[in-house]
């Protein structure tokens, strides 16, 4: 299975490639078009070329959209596309800091209109989508292989840094346990490619007023190798195929 894992940044980077093996300067990479590296981590179970494509929801998406085209016109087709990183948890939902968190619904929660009634999502005013949904098999194979709690993942292009703007989005996504910039833009790319997506978090501040020396970024891309650690194996056992029904017992030819 060739999996193509897209980070913001190369920290996110390096912590997704570490879950393969040590990597230093010398790691292999592959030159995309438009200036963008795939660093190879060949020899793990399941093959991952990860991608740092930058900061919010069109970087990621661009960045996706190139690795994915690259792959196609080399006849290399990605079977995956994951999104991760680190990202803000909610806490009232659970996500505490340096867990781990597997979207069952990776959200575009700032994209539509503010109107006199509140926010309205863009597929209300008759466009586009603002959900993608990843395979719940996949989803629940990897969140317990990684001990991670599942559910919404919201994108948003400017991170929320007060108590009022994280009260808005749980009241509008109920149960959202973690936000980042990426995730919809790289499942935007994937959907368009026809490849399934999975978003991989770990949480590294909570979602509210922004206090920097509350945020634990190093224990959170630890945690994010950890993962990353645990993912060839669930891959294998969410597609291994099922068992053969028993055959049938052959009937009892002297019964009367």
């Amino acid at each position: 299975m060739r999996v193509l894992v897209v980070t913001a940044v190369a920290a996110e980077r390096d912590a997704v490639a570490a879950a393969a093996a040590p990597c230093d300067e010398a790691c292999d990479e592959t030159a995309l078009p438009g200036g963008y590296a795939l660093r190879r981590a060949a020899d793990a179970p399941v093959a991952l070329d990860v991608l740092a494509a930058g900061v919010g929801p069109a970087a990621a998406a661009a960045g996706t959209a190139t690795a994915l085209t690259a792959a196609a016109l080399a006849a290399a087709p990605y079977d995956l596309v994951v999104s991760a990183g680190i990202g803000g948890g909610f806490a009232a939902s659970g996500a505490a800091l340096g867990s781990v968190v597997v979207a069952d619904a990776i959200v575009a929660a700032d994209l539509g209109a503010e109107t006199p009634d509140g926010f309205t999502p863009v597929t209300d005013l008759g466009f586009g989508t603002v959900a993608h949904r990843p395979d719940p098999a996949l989803v629940a194979a990897v969140t317990a292989a990684a001990g991670a709690a599942s559910g919404t993942v919201v994108t948003i292009s400017t991170v929320t840094g007060s108590a009022a703007r994280a009260a808005e989005l749980a009241q509008r996504h109920p149960g959202v346990l973690a936000e980042a910039m990426e995730g919809f833009g790289v499942a935007e790319a994937a959907a368009a490619h026809g490849v399934p997506v999975l978003e991989i978090r770990t949480v590294s501040n909570a979602v509210g007023p922004r206090d920097r020396a509350a945020w634990r970024i190093g224990p959170a891309l630890t945690a994010l190798t950890g993962a990353f650690r645990t993912l060839p194996g669930a891959l294998t056992a969410a597609t291994a195929p099922a068992p053969a029904p028993a055959p049938a017992p052959a009937p009892d030819l002297h019964h009367p």
